[in-house]
Parts: C-alpha cells; structure tokens; sequence
C-alpha cells in the first residue's frame, strides 16, 4: 500500500511540474499585457480584463496552438497613446507578430521588445516615433514596417545582419545620410521613400522600383537619374583615391576690378539660393500630396478563380485617407484597411447596391466587403445611417454589419462571411439532375428565419426605418440552416431608382416604384414575393412570350383565379409527399403579403406567426382560427 501512494505522489508530482509551468508562462503573459493596458492610454475598444480568458476573449491576442503563449498582438487604430511602456510587451518571450499601426504611440521603440527572440514581424507604421532606428533587432525579423513616423538620423548598418528580411518600409521619415551599401538576398519589398537621404544607390538596391526611392532630394544612380558632381557623394566614393593635382596655370594680365567680382558672387548666390527654395517647395508639396493622396495597392495576385482583375476592382482604387476603419463595439476584428486590401479577394456577387468580395485575411479571417456604387448619401447621413445598422441589437436573423469605411470615391461595408451561400444560390443554381433537391423542411425554416429577422429590425428600429431591399440573395443560410437577413438599410443611401436588373425589380411594391414610398408595408411585399419565389422556383419576373413580362405575384393569381391545381408550385417540390396543405398554406401568407393596397398587407410580426402555424408536423392540424383565417382571404390583383 505505501508502495502504490509512493507512486501515486510522483505521478502528482510529475503532472504538476509539467503543468504548473504553462500556466505560469500564460500566466505572466497576461500580467505583462495588463501592464501594457494600464501604462498606455487607449480607446474603449480594448477588452482586457483579468476576468476573461486571454487567448479566446482579448481583442487583437493570439495564442501558440497549444495555448501556453501569446504569439501575436494585432492592435491597429485602437486609439494607443504616449511611448510604449519598458518591461510590458517586452516580457512576452514566445511573440512573434506585434502589429500597433495606425495609433498615436510616441518616444522610442523599448530595446527589450527588439531582443524578443522569436519576433519575426514587426508593424509600427503610422505613429509617431521619434529618435533614431535601433541598431539591433531579433535575428528573425522578416517584416519591418516603420513608415510613417518621426525617425531621424541614419539607416543603421546593422540592419544587414538581418539576413531572413522579406519587407522593409522605411518612407515618410526623416531620415538622413546615405544608404549602407549592403545586400538582403531575401528582400522583396522596399520603400524608403521621402526622407532625407543623399548619395548614391547602393547596386543591390538598383533592381527595385523608382517608388522605393522618390522623395530623397538628392538621392541619384539607378533606378533613379544618375549621380552628377552636384550631388554630395556616397562614402564609398570619399573613400576612393583623390584625383591627380592640377598644375597651376599662369594667372591672368587682365584682372577684374573688385565691384564686379563682388557683384558676381552676390548674384550666384541669390539664383542658388533662389533654386533652393523652389526646390525644397516642389519637393515639400510632392511628400504632402503622396501623403494625403497616395494610392493603396493590393498585395500578391490571388491564385485560383481569383484573378488579377477582381483584386484592381475591389482594392485599386481605394485612396488613404484621414478616414478609416470604423468598427463597431460588438466587432471581435483587429485589421485595418491596409490589411483589407492586401487580402486575396473573390467576388461573390454583383447587386443592386453594389459589388460583394470575400476577403480572405491574415490568420484565416475571412470577411464579406461590400463596396457600394452610386451613393448619393453625405458623410454625416452616411455615418448616421450606417451606425444605426451596425447598433441594431443582436439577433440570430440578422447579419451584423461589422465595420465601414467611407471616402470621397470608395464606400465600403464589412459583414460576417456565412459559407452556406443564399436562398437564390438553393433555388435557382445549377437545376439540373446532379443538384442537391431544396426539401420543404429547408425551405420552411429559411422563410421563417428571414421573416423573424425582418421582423426584428422592424420592432428595434422603428417605423422610418425599412430593409429597403429583400431578395432571395440577401438571405443568407447559416451553419444551422436557417435564413438570415443581410444588406440592411442601405437603401437610403444610394441613388434611386438604382440600376437594377428586371429580377431586382420584380421584387418592389408597387408604392415603391410609382412614388418611391418605402415603409414597413413595402418590406412585407418584397417578403411576400420572396414566399413566391420559394413556392414556385421561379423568379420574380416571368416572360410567358418574347416581350411580355409579367411579374410574379401577377401569375401566381392568373393561374389561383382559373383552377387551384399545383401547377403554381415548383416541379421539385412535388417529388415530396404529404406537404401539399402546408404549402397550400404557405402560398395564402404570399398572396396576402403581396395585395396591392398597403394597409392590407399582415405586419411582420403578424407573418412570422403565421408560418410558425405551417411550420407543425403532418400530424398536426392547423388550428381553426387559422382555417378562416385563410378562407377569408380574398384574392386580390396586385
């Protein structure tokens, strides 16, 4: 017996001296972190609390796969104020992406976060650093981005020692002196644009673009215009051999008078002093157009179906500006628009709001952008309007939108990405004998989920405010298969009528498009024909002959007013047994959303529970107020 307790208290022990140390480790991480929270001044964004679990709760922290370290901190534009406090993030021994762009952090980087062993990527870009570039980083480094700060003085000849550096952005500084002549055999990206710096390119660097270098006054050689003997020379060419002594010539007979070499001298130096200026005003204004107006490119072409001209189309023409990512409280995302752009993008579809891309980021984030075309809004009543849909209380029917961007020529919106596609995807994809059939049961509960989304804006936002733009492609299907709105309240902020196809159309009241009156009322027609849509597997607009068009809430009475046969429902659906009442019953919800007087329409609410009916086994019997309900309801013509 004492035997079997020996062996049990070394098991003990074993277990808690293997334990014991990753908690710690995680354990003064987080101490660090909180460290960092309290000295540095931020916005209300950051979550920290000692409370909350560090690698699944905190903003912008990420963990090694075993849990046991915190590995990456991505804090862009959060609002971080003043220098970066020693013995914080310094403390953090297994980090290896620190990314504090886009703030207001001030002083000098601490030397104990450069001797982090393991940091290979490092984004500071966009504060306000001061003081020379450190001589020394971690070995590993492979990204070093300092753009966009206040650093003076030299490009520090240590820097070649980081033989592993992929990317270095050194531009919009003030630094000086000439480049060190040395050679980075992985480097593939460099700017070291407008800065002060002088001499001549090193030929390592003569391979990379005129971009990586404009801006340095007196900068010259390749890919730049050539030195002249103007330009002060690299140290290279100071250390060369001085040139041979000139013999001394015989001095001149004629010599002349003192006033007009005085005057001479006096007018050389006003026309240089005069080039001076205007040089150093051309070259002022170049460095503050770049800044306020440069544009920002895609990174690496995506592979696949991705093509190069889908990434020019959602990122080539998007301007940085003084406006930025504006996220929402609820938002868990930590990226910025660089970031945003930078990703590989897909383009899921083109609407009548705009085109949507799926933006695949770093650390598998993926995001739905949209980016609106034909907005007539202002700033303010863009802002306005957009912070009211991303404030709309929580609902599981309801894409949340995440984020916005707004400039003078791009306008974009960030919503979750849902894999499961939309109801038009189901529909009307690919019909054919291979497709997947759309069982009743599924498309029952998207209905119904989309219906108690809708319904819920309705309640929380009040009546001015509408969807504005129900479609089969703006329901989306989640992971447990139910529909949920997307694309809410935008339609205040474009152009309308907007240029729309005839299938867009087709789902508008006719108070819409007569006199443009959007309400509630008009939400629960679009809604109605969508009921159509799912019913019969048509789309909303019909063309029985080569001109007519006829929409389809009108066929759907033609063919109820001459004989209630199934001929109205969708061939597929008929390949289902013991459904025929329910859908019976689902086709009075639509006809009765779609009347053509507004005031006859059910509310949103008052749908939600009449599907919820339908929506019982084939057991079950729909109650009897539910009957007359129906028997009640006349058939009117739109």
């Amino acid at each position: 017996m004492n035997l079997y307790f020996s062996l049990l208290l070394d098991t003990i022990i074993v277990i808690l001296s293997v334990v014991s140390p990753v908690f710690a480790d995680l354990d003064s991480d987080k101490l660090a972190l909180l460290a960092f929270a309290d000295a540095v001044p931020h916005g209300t964004k950051l979550n920290w609390s000692n409370a909350t679990n560090v690698c699944s709760s905190w903003l912008g922290i990420i963990c090694a796969s075993n849990g046991t370290r915190v590995s990456h901190i991505r804090l862009p534009s959060i609002g971080l104020t003043g220098p970066i406090p020693p013995n914080t993030l310094g403390r953090l021994e297994s980090l290896e992406v620190l990314s504090l762009r886009l703030n207001r952090l001030t002083g000098s980087i601490p030397s104990d976060v450069l001797s982090l062993p393991s940091l290979h990527r490092l984004f500071l870009q966009h504060n306000n650093f001061t003081g020379n570039i450190p001589a020394s980083f971690p070995p590993r480094m492979n990204v070093l981005d300092l753009s966009f700060n206040s650093f003076t003085g030299k490009v520090p000849e240590t820097i070649q020692n980081l033989t592993r550096l992929t990317r270095l952005n050194l531009q919009n500084n003030s630094l000086s002196g000439s480049i060190p002549n040395i050679t980075f055999s992985r480097l593939k990206n460099l700017n070291i644009s407008y800065n002060h710096l002088n001499g001549s390119i090193p030929s390592s660097f003569q391979n990379f673009p005129d971009s990586s270098f404009i801006g340095n006054t007196f900068l010259c050689g390749l890919p730049l215009d050539p030195c002249s003997p103007l330009i002060p020379p690299s140290p290279s060419a100071v250390s060369s051999p001085p040139p041979a002594p000139v013999a001394p010539q015989k001095k001149s007979s004629k010599k002349l008078p003192l006033w007009a070499i005085i005057a001479i001298a006096a007018g050389s130096g006003a026309v240089f002093i005069l080039f001076a200026i205007i040089l150093f005003c051309c070259c002022l204004k170049k460095k503050k157009r770049n800044e306020n107006g440069s544009r920002v490119r895609t990174g690496k072409s995506s592979a696949g179906q991705r093509s190069e001209k889908t990434r020019e189309e959602f990122g080539g023409e998007v301007q940085e500006s003084e406006n930025k990512m504006v996220f929402f409280e609820s938002c868990s995302y930590s990226f910025d628009l660089e970031d945003l752009l930078r990703a590989s993008a897909e383009v899921l579809g083109k609407g009548s709001f705009g085109t949507a891309y799926k933006a695949a980021l770093e650390e598998s984030v993926i995001v739905v952008v949209k980016r609106l075309k034909d907005v007539v809004a202002g700033k303010k009543e863009f802002e306005q309007q957009t912070e009211i849909i991303g404030r709309i209380e929580p609902h599981p029917n309801v894409v949340p939108l995440r984020a916005y961007y707004y400039s003078k020529d791009e306008k974009l919106l960030v919503y979750d990405y849902i894999s499961s596609g939309s109801l038009l995807t189901l529909l009307h994809g690919n019909r054919g004998d291979s497709r997947t059939l759309v069982d009743w049961e599924t498309r029952v509960r998207i209905a119904l989920g989309a219906a108690r989304g809708i319904a819920h804006i309705h309640a929380v936002c009040g009546p001015k405010f509408i969807h504005g733009n129900i479609k089969s492609s703006n329901v989306l299907v989640n992971e447990s298969g139910d529909g949920c709105i997307s694309d809410i309240g935008l339609a205040p902020l474009v152009n309308f009528p907007p240029s729309t196809s005839r299938y867009t159309v087709g789902y508008q009241a006719p108070e819409v498009i007569e006199n443009r009156k959007h309400s509630h009322k008009s939400d629960v027609y679009s809604f109605g024909v969508l009921l159509l849509e799912m019913l019969t597997g048509k789309k909303p607009l019909q063309s029985p002959g080569r001109e007519d068009m006829v929409d389809l809430p009108k066929w759907v009475q033609s063919v109820v007013r001459e004989e209630w046969t199934a001929e109205v429902f969708d061939v597929e659906l008929m390949k289902f047994q013991n459904i025929e009442e329910e859908m019976v019953q689902m086709l009075q919800i639509g006809m009765a959303c779609v009347v053509h007087v507004p005031d006859n329409r059910p509310t949103m609410n008052e749908v939600v529970k009449m599907i919820e009916e339908v929506h019982l086994s084939d057991s079950e019997t729909p109650p009897a107020s539910h009957q007359n309900k129906f028997r009640d309801l006349d058939v009117q013509t739109p």
